[in-house]
């Protein structure tokens, strides 16, 4: 692996830093504290062609490769995680999926609208009483005589879910268990489908996410995503990529706490001198720059897998672990250095923390990553 980044990747990461500085940082605050969309961020990222960034050339999109993605990320996250949310569903999750498992056509229909930001998408899996567990999901998706199905259920925590032009939905077509379940390419705009925010959360107070309900949607067979009963490898195969990047927005997040102390500990004074100066100050800076380092590699060695189309399942699981671990960890650090300072939101310190928090939950739990990390290690499944 090549730690040494590219020309191209360079000025990639230059132009997306400056972007985001310029119109992420400043309304992150005012859109956390009130629960408001980024719509100007969203714009922005249309505006610029970001939006498509991974997509294939060939359906208008940016074709860039993993690391450029994970680096991109990184630079939204470190503006304001909300931003990043959207993007790593939309590109990682819904259209990396149609690259891997769509048709021709899946592909034309699909990709050309999502790499404009015309169509966003969001990634139906989770559901109210099954989060940890996909393979026993209620959802239900009912072959119609003459063709297509009807769908059923309800999935709930679901980025984007109600901006979305399409929704990735895992349903049980078959038996029990894994290999009953397939994948649906679902426009929103069907009768049957509603979407309906959730507010009040915790962290990612700006970004969209929403309980959906499927009462009896109907769908050609031409929504059918990888054959039936292919719908969690679907999934999995999503959430390898999703993990990754919410390595890679964990990353940013700690980067920008770090940032935050190392400022805010230059300039504010204690017993006569800066708290940079203090022992105790400088090992929670020190503790962070390394979380933020080993995040960074580990998040990069996983891109580099994908790039060279090895399996990069192990490293994402890793990557994801240790960079939302040590994001709660940089974050929580940032806070102690603001002291009461950083308990209010006139400083970032708390929506740092915030953030990062949740990232310890979806996409596979801090707990079930180290399930999966034990497994591949021992072949022995602790399920």
């Amino acid at each position: 692996m090549d730690l040494v980044l590219s020309d191209e990747q360079r000025a990639v990461r230059a132009a997306v830093r400056e972007w985001v500085d310029e119109v992420v940082v400043p309304d992150a605050a005012r859109n956390d504290r009130e629960e408001r969309f980024p719509q100007e961020a969203l714009d922005g990222l249309r505006k610029t062609g970001f939006v498509g960034m991974t997509i294939p050339e060939e359906y208008g999109g940016g074709g860039a490769d993993p690391l450029t993605y994970v680096l991109f990320i990184e630079e939204l996250s470190r503006g304001d995680a909300n931003v990043r949310s959207i993007m790593s569903v939309h590109l990682g999750l819904v259209a990396g999926s149609i690259q891997r498992w769509g048709d021709q056509q899946q592909r034309a229909h699909w990709l050309p609208s999502m790499a404009t930001g015309q169509v966003l998408g969001c990634f139906g899996l989770t559901e109210p009483d099954h989060g940890s567990n996909p393979a026993d999901l209620r959802a239900s998706a009912e072959a119609l005589p003459g063709g297509g199905w009807r769908i059923s259920g309800r999935k709930v925590f679901i980025t984007n879910g109600s901006i979305a032009g399409v929704a990735l939905v895992m349903a049980r077509t078959g038996g029990q268990g894994a290999r009953g379940i397939s994948a649906f390419l679902v426009p929103t705009d069907l009768a049957g489908f509603t979407a309906t925010p959730i507010h009040g959360k915790l962290g990612l107070r700006s970004c969209d996410t929403a309980e959906l309900v499927l009462d009896g949607v109907e769908v050609g067979s031409e929504a059918l995503l990888g054959g039936e009963g292919a719908g969690l490898k679907v999934a999995l195969s999503a959430l390898d990529d999703g993990r990754m990047s919410i390595a890679a927005s964990c990353t940013g997040i700690a980067q920008a706490a770090l940032d935050a102390m190392v400022r805010y500990a230059g300039q504010r004074q204690q017993f006569g001198k800066p708290i940079a100066a203090h022992q105790l100050v400088q090992e929670l800076i020190a503790d962070s720059a390394v979380d933020v380092d080993a995040s960074r590699l580990l998040t990069w060695a996983t891109a580099d897998l994908k790039a060279r189309g090895e399996n990069h399942s192990l490293a994402a699981s890793k990557a994801k672990l240790f960079a939302t671990e040590a994001s709660v960890r940089v974050a929580n650090a940032c806070i102690q250095v603001h002291g009461g300072y950083g308990y209010v939101d006139e400083y970032p310190a708390a929506k740092f923390l915030r953030d990062a928090r949740v990232t310890t939950l979806y996409e596979g739990t801090s707990e079930i990553q180290k399930l999966l990390i034990g497994r591949a290690l021992t072949g022995v499944s602790a399920f």
